[in-house]
């Protein structure tokens, strides 16, 4: 298991301020990373992955023992020369960067070379005692083997995705960073990498993954950290955040025996700031401003009433709910 330590850093390009006094900690499982464009996601990633020096701060990896079903550690990866001491900083640390997968946004990729040649080339990069076994593997992995001894340059977006990420596989590194790594990928493939990222994770590794489409990271990952302006905006499980986001109105989809009778005993009361009767769902919307209040008033007024109660679902939980109230923030 390996861990990674982000603390107080921050990167600037001139007088651009991309990444500001972040501090976080990417734990195993797999982490969900959001912001929107221009945030400083990929900037952040790259400085995870030791491809760029903060400008304060410090990136550093922890590592710890090979989790159950997780792979072994690469070649000389469990002796003292190679398993980095911990609280090792990742910026020009080589023992770290055996740990480290990364699949960047950006291709940076050799077209001339066939799908084999690019993987079997970072196998040899990491000195592997078998680097052509390791980049058959790591290909079969993401599964492409049927396009493997095509050239680089005849590959679909989608193929392109897949051939970066068996090279961020090859040295089965227990830290895998993915910027983006859906884009331009068909449904199956879609499908395909979530539940590989999903199973990476029950193993025991560390997973974070930044994408823009919010679908795909509440169906992935339940824990996210998020970045507004280059800042650390939340961090935890999203659900846990919108109910911690009392400042914000709370909405619920309520459906009773009586929805008319309740509303009006409803609206009477300071926690809800408006109901509505929505007469296609035959349910009531309801907006609340005081979480803690209304919890506990629905409960007693349906009783005092005699309503019975049959859904009462928040309808703002979902994670796209909770990104565009930490934008706006």
């Amino acid at each position: 298991m390996s861990t990674l330590h982000i603390d107080r850093v921050s990167r600037w390009f001139g007088n651009v301020v991309a990444v500001n006094d972040i501090t976080m900690t990417i734990g195993p499982g797999v982490t969900g990373l959001l912001g929107p464009n221009g945030a400083g996601k990929s900037t952040l990633i790259h400085m995870m992955s030791g491809f760029l020096a903060p400008s304060s701060g410090s990136v550093t990896l922890e590592t710890g023992g090979t989790a159950s079903g997780a792979p072994a550690p690469v070649d000389g990866a469990g002796d003292g020369e190679r398993t980095p001491p911990p609280g090792t900083p990742v910026w020009r640390h080589e023992e770290s960067y055996r740990h480290i997968g990364l699949v960047p946004e950006r291709e940076g990729m050799y077209d001339f070379l066939t799908g084999h040649e690019f993987v079997l080339a970072n196998a040899e990069l990491h000195q592997l005692s078998d680097p052509r076994a390791a980049a058959a593997e790591a290909l079969a992995t993401v599964e492409m083997e049927h396009a493997q001894d095509r050239r680089i340059s005849t590959y679909s977006k989608g193929m392109r995705q897949r051939v970066k990420m068996a090279s961020a596989l090859v040295h089965q590194p227990s830290v895998l960073l993915l910027d983006e790594p859906f884009n331009g990928m068909d449904p199956r493939q879609r499908m395909q990498l979530m539940e590989l990222l999903r199973r990476m994770g029950d193993e025991g590794r560390t997973v974070l993954f930044s994408s823009h489409i919010l679908e795909e990271v509440e169906q992935l990952a339940s824990h996210i950290e998020v970045i507004v302006a280059g800042r650390h905006a939340a961090s935890g499980d999203f659900r846990k955040i919108r109910r911690l986001m009392t400042d914000r109105p709370h909405r619920y989809l309520v459906r009773s025996s009586d929805d008319r009778k309740l509303a009006g005993a409803l609206i009477a009361d300071a926690s809800t700031a408006g109901i509505e009767v929505d007469q296609q769902e035959d349910a009531l919307r309801i907006q609340a401003v005081d979480f803690t209040r209304f919890t506990a008033l629905l409960p007693r007024v349906a009783r005092e009433h005699g309503i019975r109660l049959y859904t009462v679902s928040p309808s703002d939980e979902s994670l796209e709910s909770v990104f565009s109230y930490l934008v706006a923030a």
